[in-house]
């Protein structure tokens, strides 16, 4: 059997490889060390760029699995890449740990005021009477209660959050109050006063986070989008917090990045603005290599692999 793997992880993936193997390496510009014709699985590696897709499937008529580390795969979906009926399986779970600490890092840095806390020590100003807050007994919708909205309510649970959570397909979940359907969370709304996005990037939501949603949450209300930025109608955001109609936003994610330097979120004081880095760790390269050994031991032994995508829905 012959697969491709991308050169950035090939030496260490080639090691636990059986010695029937033939690897293929790929570079991140799509250019391959032999021939592909008659390779059967196809190993992308983390920003995989369109032309580098295309060079690949190209080259390799015979594919038949390709697995990506990323959880969305939104940019990999393509109407030329369905027109090739692969089986896709992705990295859902290698960084739902690294988010969901995240995630309680942003609660916990609004909650105290720590960034108004830290701009005093930089003044070297003693000023007390800040609006500090606890998490205890607040309500937290995440909406996609899956791998990683699961991951941030266990931790959420432990400082006494209420959770609510919601998927396509609603079920009683661990950690959570109240598990709803992917078009039920709004009515949730105005009991939250956190509301973290957590849901992939298809066309059905896109753009969900509109001015209607925005103004349904609640004025004390903080919102943290660690999922993709298309997801929130940037516009009606930046709007929102200019007017006060919601507290803040922690944003990981956002529609164009880098965010242009000219946007309005860098300046807005109640915006906390990262560089997609929430699920950074040096644990996620481990995960990711773990999970692809672990589904071509299964694809190489006839059994059923993890995380198949249903490209139909995007996830």
């Amino acid at each position: 059997m012959k697969i491709i793997l991308p050169t950035d992880v090939a030496t260490e993936l080639e090691a636990h490889l059986p010695d029937d193997i033939v690897v293929v390496r790929v570079d991140s510009e799509g250019n391959l060390d032999g021939d592909a014709t008659d390779a059967e699985v196809y190993f992308s590696w983390f920003f995989l760029k369109p032309t580098t897709l295309h060079r690949v499937l190209e080259s390799a008529p015979q594919l038949r699995w390709h697995h990506a580390p990323n959880a969305g795969v939104n940019h990999i979906i393509t109407p030329k890449y369905i027109e090739r009926n692969l089986i896709l399986t992705n990295g859902a779970g290698v960084h739902a740990i690294p988010i969901a600490e995240f995630v309680i890092a942003y609660m916990l840095s609004y909650a105290k005021q720590l960034s108004k806390l830290h701009q005093q020590q930089t003044q070297h100003r003693w000023q007390k009477g800040l609006p500090i807050q606890e998490l205890l007994d607040k309500t937290l919708l995440i909406i996609g209660a899956g791998g990683i909205g699961q991951e941030i309510a266990s931790r959420a649970k432990a400082f006494g959050m209420r959770i609510f959570g919601s998927r396509r397909h609603p079920q009683p979940l661990p950690n959570f109050d109240k598990v709803v359907g992917a078009d039920e969370w709004k009515a949730l709304l105005g009991e939250c006063d956190y509301v973290v996005i957590a849901t992939p990037l298809t066309w059905d939501t896109k753009g969900i986070i509109d001015a209607e949603v925005l103004r349904l949450m609640r004025k004390s209300a903080y919102l943290i989008n660690i999922a993709r930025g298309a997801i929130v109608d940037e516009f009606a955001l930046v709007k929102a917090l200019e007017d006060g109609e919601i507290a803040g936003a922690a944003i990981d994610t956002v529609f164009t990045e880098p965010l242009p330097a000219e946007s309005p979120l860098w300046s807005l004081p109640n915006v906390f603005i990262t560089p997609h880095c929430s699920g950074n760790s040096p644990r996620v390269n481990e995960r990711s290599l773990a999970l692809f050994l672990d589904n071509f031991t299964r694809y190489h032994q006839g059994q059923p692999l993890r995380n198949i995508v249903d490209q139909t829905v995007g996830y």
